[in-house]
């Protein structure tokens, strides 16, 4: 008997509990990198564009960890029982990418924080693939129905 073959790996809860850890670090990560660097640009002008530009990548970065964060919750909830599929469907896409940040910003910033934005950039890709297999997982019809559309396939194409 063939096994059907899938496209994509299931998500898992132990890919959904490492991606947490992966991010948890980053988060702490980033957190202290961008509180060194304010603390390194405090004696810049208020509105200097490094300040600003400082303050651009620290909302993007953070907010885009933030949804990560939020997606891999709801995904670890699930996984726990203390959500639904029902809940997770209406309540656990991932929000869509922030934009990507302005490359004179970037220019500006210490390469620890651009090896930062990298890292949490990527890391959300790889939680967006994961939740575009999930929600195309989700839309797949179920073992009986696919069975039974097959058959109704193979029986009108003979004709």
């Amino acid at each position: 008997m063939e096994m059907p073959q899938h496209i994509h790996e299931p998500i898992t809860a132990t890919i959904v509990n490492r991606l947490y850890d992966e991010a948890l670090l980053l988060a702490e990560e980033a957190r202290a990198e961008f509180d060194f660097a304010r603390h390194e640009t405090s004696g810049h002008a208020q509105g200097s564009n490094l300040n600003v530009a400082l303050s651009c990548v620290t909302l993007r970065t953070t907010t885009t960890l933030m949804h990560v964060m939020a997606w891999l919750l709801n995904h670890r909830a699930f996984f726990a029982g203390e959500m639904s599929g029902h809940q997770l469907r209406q309540h656990g896409r991932l929000p869509p990418p922030q934009p990507r940040a302005n490359p004179e910003d970037l220019a500006l910033m210490d390469p620890a924080i651009n090896d930062v934005i990298a890292r949490s950039v990527a890391l959300y890709d790889r939680v967006e693939r994961l939740d575009q297999a999930w929600a195309d997982e989700q839309a797949e019809p179920d073992d009986a129905v696919g069975r039974l559309q097959d058959r109704l396939g193979k029986a009108f194409a003979s004709d």
